[in-house]
């Protein structure tokens, strides 16, 4: 497993965290003492606690001090660690809350300790986006980073947008403004902003999967839990068995990412959305590849947005084309997921599109480098829920911040964590209430930035070209100021019709030039799960599969899924049975969304299982 390095500054900011307490297998002591006010007030036993887990998932061993033993034995007990803020997620906006909470504490010169833990094997291995960055969030947390060596150096000097019908390409007028916007990996920036925060005193713990909310006795949210290492498949407890970690925090922030597990148990529990009318949450999955191509194709800061073919009329969704640095392209396709027809099959609309004429040639010859695919909040500004619950909050796309217009949510995620900060820095420091974030989204730019673009997606519900029309009309005449909201339609699962009202689709078969079978791609995502462990994704009834989704739906598990990871395969009786591949999940949580009877509950695996992205 791969691991997040110290940069040499940072350990000698501050008390040494689990991982350094790790060296050639060994628990380094941990007496030194910090001189840096805002280093962590986490106790050295508790570390070497922590540090005894993560080497146990690490090597596959036991440690033997007794003190370790005491922390995590298998017994229900489990260790804790308290911190004053606990976020879940080392994405954009997890780093942002983490980074801008630790600035506070250095402009108050005042003492709190933060954790960030993150269910990746690094940080940035679970990060996957277009991604075309536009910047203001980032000229607000880190004013001075022009100056700094940042992975943020590829302007966007050129942006099409294209209408494709079979063989043709129509040039639109675009919508999309991407002037001081930079063409980037998400997964990069990422990493580059877990240096910042750790820098500043953070606490990551990548490789811990936080699997769920710690509530007191009057129901407030007081931190998460991890889930434990070392469970077989049937259960039982392997030779390397350790019990997950209780993370407290006086204030836990929920930066899970899109349709993240704790995020919507406590929007369930606490009924966030009711709490302020909010829509349905709608998706879309986003399914990518970064290809290496012939230098004198590439043209660094290149964008191409296209609509139309290969999606039919009444199917949202599009393609991108950025070209990064390096001789590298970033391609994918995007397809909302309250799609009608079962049979259609994202991923291989995906390779199907590869083959337009106007981006066929780009490819040929090219390597791609990587593959991965993920979810996206499209509810926008209808569906954003009440962000705060008792003892915390809810941050980035978990919450649902994507301007859809605009292609783009990784600013108004980082915005998102930044207020929440100065919320939970208040409640500590001055006695407010975690409200207060609730109030500063709404005077904030996010705010009326997707106001702006609220009724630019349920536009779409009428089909393509009405949904351009529209579309246009708020951009260019209205300017966001129409004096009504457009509603969303059917939830995605809903939105799936009956088999027997289509014809199922044939594609072609890959030409292993420019299109792929699903096995290829997936070993270009480098994901990996421990085998011998239980299923991450769960079944709410066994018997729906082969009662309910094969016979009327056709098992659209089986195509909206872009890992292949379910199947049916025939029983001994000839009888169709679903089979999970749960090792082949890239934790893009499509399931979990579009699941006609939303009977597939996606879950947390293992710490450190999942895809592995580098340049995404």
């Amino acid at each position: 497993m791969r691991f997040f390095s110290l940069s040499t500054k940072s350990n000698r900011l501050r008390k040494p965290n689990f991982r350094s307490l790790i060296h050639n297998g060994k628990i380094r002591s941990t007496t030194t003492e910090s001189t840096d006010r805002s280093s962590s007030r986490v106790s050295s036993s508790k570390l070497v606690c922590l540090g005894s887990a993560w080497r146990s998932m690490r090597f596959g061993c036991s440690i033997g001090e007794s003190r370790t033993r005491r922390c995590f034995s298998s017994e229900s007990s489990r260790e804790s660690l308290s911190y004053d803020v606990v976020i879940v997620g080392a994405g954009p906006a997890g780093l942002s809350a983490a980074i801008r909470l630790k600035q506070m504490c250095r402009e108050r010169n005042v003492d709190l300790s933060v954790c960030v833990v993150e269910k990746g094997a690094e940080v940035g291995a679970h990060i996957i986006s277009g991604n075309v960055f536009e910047p203001r969030a980032l000229d607000e947390l880190l004013p001075h980073w022009r100056q700094e060596e940042t992975p943020i150096s590829v302007p966007v000097c050129s942006d099409e947008f294209l209408l494709l019908t079979r063989d043709r390409a129509f040039h639109l007028p675009s919508p999309f403004d991407n002037k001081g916007n930079f063409v980037i990996s998400l997964s990069q920036l990422v990493r580059w902003l877990g240096t910042k925060a750790e820098e500043l005193g953070v606490e990551i713990y990548p490789g811990f999967a936080a699997s769920e909310i710690i509530y007191d006795l009057h129901h407030n949210v007081i931190g998460v839990g991890t889930n434990d290492m070392g469970i077989a498949k049937d259960g039982s407890k392997r030779e390397n068995f350790q019990r997950g970690v209780e993370l407290k925090g006086n204030i836990t922030l929920l930066a899970e990412g899109c349709r993240g597990s704790l995020a919507e148990k406590v929007m369930k529990n606490y009924r966030l959305r009711e709490k302020v009318q909010a829509q349905h949450q709608t998706y879309a999955l986003g399914i990518k590849e970064v290809w290496e191509i012939d230098e004198s194709k590439h043209k660094p800061g290149s964008v191409i947005h296209t609509l139309g073919w290969p999606l039919d009329s009444q199917t949202y969704g599009g393609s991108f084309l950025y070209h990064m640095k390096d001789k590298q392209v970033s391609i994918g396709l995007v397809v909302a997921l309250n799609y009608h027809n079962p049979f259609l099959n994202p991923y291989e609309e995906f390779q199907k599109f590869k083959h337009h004429p106007a981006i066929k040639p780009l490819l040929e010859g090219g390597t791609v480098l990587q593959y991965g695919a993920r979810t996206l909040n499209e509810g926008g500004f209808q569906s954003i829920p009440h962000p705060v619950f008792p003892g915390g909050a809810i941050i980035g796309c978990s919450a649902g911040f994507l301007n859809v217009p605009k292609i783009k949510g990784t600013h108004t995620a980082m915005k998102s964590g930044m207020l929440a900060a100065e919320a939970a820095f208040g409640v500590l420091q001055d006695g407010s209430n975690m409200e207060s974030y609730w109030e500063k989204l709404k005077k904030s730019w996010v705010w009326e930035e997707l106001r702006r673009a609220r009724n630019y997606r349920p536009a779409f519900e009428y089909g393509l070209i009405p949904g351009l029309a529209i579309s246009a009309l708020e951009h260019y005449i209205l300017r966001g100021r129409a004096p009504f909201t457009l509603r969303h339609g059917k939830p995605d699962h809903e939105a799936t019709n009956p088999a027997k009202l289509h014809s199922p689709i044939q594609y072609s078969k890959p030409d292993g030039v420019v299109s792929f079978d699903v096995p290829t791609s997936l070993y270009r995502s480098n994901t990996n799960h421990e085998h011998d462990q239980p299923p991450h994704l769960h079944l709410r009834d066994p018997t729906i599969p082969e009662l309910v989704n094969m016979p009327e739906y056709a098992g659209p598990e089986t195509r909206y899924c872009p890992a292949r990871v379910y199947e049916y395969v025939p029983d001994e009786k000839g009888q169709l049975k679903l089979h999970i591949n749960a090792q082949n999940c890239l934790h893009c949580k499509a399931c979990d969304i579009k699941d006609p009877k939303q009977n597939i509950e996606w879950t947390v695996p293992e710490g450190g299982g999942g895809p592995g992205y580098s340049v995404m």
